[in-house]
Order: structure tokens, then C-alpha cells, then sequence
């Protein structure tokens, strides 16, 4: 399993929802994960967003003001 790990903290939009689609184009197959870290809330939301329309399943842990984002991606090989 791949894990690509993203610090978008003190970007402002939409260049962390960028970050995380860059990480999302850089997975191959089978099963992969990313954990994109952020400080906006409004960040954390868009990314959210972002990968349900793709289908991935994602969380959400909150640590204060920042949130991690946990992006699972199963692709066929």
C-alpha cells in the first residue's frame, strides 16, 4: 500500500484542494492512501468534497485547529 502524505497548512484555497488532487493523480493501482493535513476548515470541507465525487472513502480527525484528512483509494489493477 502507497501513502502519500500532503502539508497544505497555511495554504489558502484553492490550493490545498489542488495539492490534494495532485496527490490523488500520482496513486496507481490497488489500494492506496492519502493523508492530506490542513488548518482551514473550509479547506478541510473542499477536500472532503473533492474525494466523495471521486468515490474514495475519506475521514476526518480533528487535532485543535487542524484537521487530517485520511483519503483510502482502492483502484483496479
Amino acid at each position: 500500500m502507497q501513502e502519500i502524505k500532503v502539508d497544505a497548512r497555511g495554504r489558502s484555497c484553492p490550493e490545498p484542494v489542488m495539492m490534494a488532487q495532485n496527490a490523488f493523480q500520482q496513486l496507481s493501482s490497488g489500494e492506496e492512501k492519502v493523508i492530506i493535513h490542513v488548518d482551514s476548515p473550509v479547506a478541510m470541507e473542499n477536500i472532503k468534497r473533492l474525494a466523495e465525487r471521486y468515490r474514495y472513502a475519506v475521514s476526518v480527525e480533528k487535532d485543535g485547529k487542524e484537521f487530517y484528512l485520511t483519503v483510502t483509494v482502492k483502484n483496479n489493477a
